[in-house]
């Protein structure tokens, strides 16, 4: 699963990066998102590969690997991330672990905003460590923008994982303008 990030350009366009598990496709996308109360407006997302960072080592903090550098300065450029991990026997998976701590000495990364999309409704453990370890690192959780994906058919009266999303996005851009206002 991954964890995407957002970069406000304008008062009409929003850049995210997605950073994602060694599985996830590398590219960009450009998706819509409602902005309540305003005009539509275009979010464009860019994944971000994890599996080239090395295994945390804070001996190798000074100076951090490229690759390290690389993963930092896209995080740097964001206005806010997007996150969402699998549960690996409830907690964290080992891969989004490893990123978040070679995030701890970033100081691009204390109050961004942040959204954890929590993969399935049972993956509570992982969200709730995930939760824990974004605190820990002072980042700012947006709670509106913080959903439960529900499992597909589990109900059928909420609302469809796009709208869940789109939601949730909105959310989250309104956030990263409060928080990158004067």
């Amino acid at each position: 699963m991954p964890a995407w990030s957002a970069r406000a350009d304008g008062p009409a366009n929003t850049h995210c990066r997605l950073v994602g598990q060694p599985s996830q496709a590398v590219g960009q996308r450009s998706a819509p998102s409602r902005d309540r109360g305003t005009r539509a407006r275009r979010v464009a997302v860019e994944i971000v590969s994890l599996e080239t960072l090395p295994l945390f080592n804070p001996d190798l903090e000074s100076p951090p690997p490229q690759a390290v550098t690389a993963f930092r300065g896209r995080v740097a450029a964001a206005d806010a991330l997007i996150i969402a991990s699998p549960e690996y026997a409830h907690g964290v998976s080992g891969v989004m672990k490893n990123a978040l701590d070679w995030l701890v000495s970033c100081e691009a990364f204390a109050a961004m905003p942040v959204a954890v999309l929590n993969a399935a409704p049972r993956a509570h453990h992982a969200d709730a460590a995930l939760r824990e370890i974004l605190s820990t690192m002072s980042a700012q959780v947006v709670e509106k923008a913080s959903v439960t994906i529900p499992l597909p058919n589990a109900a059928p009266c909420r609302p469809t994982i796009k709208e869940m999303l789109t939601d949730a996005l909105a959310a989250l851009i309104a956030a990263t303008r409060r928080t990158n206002s004067p």
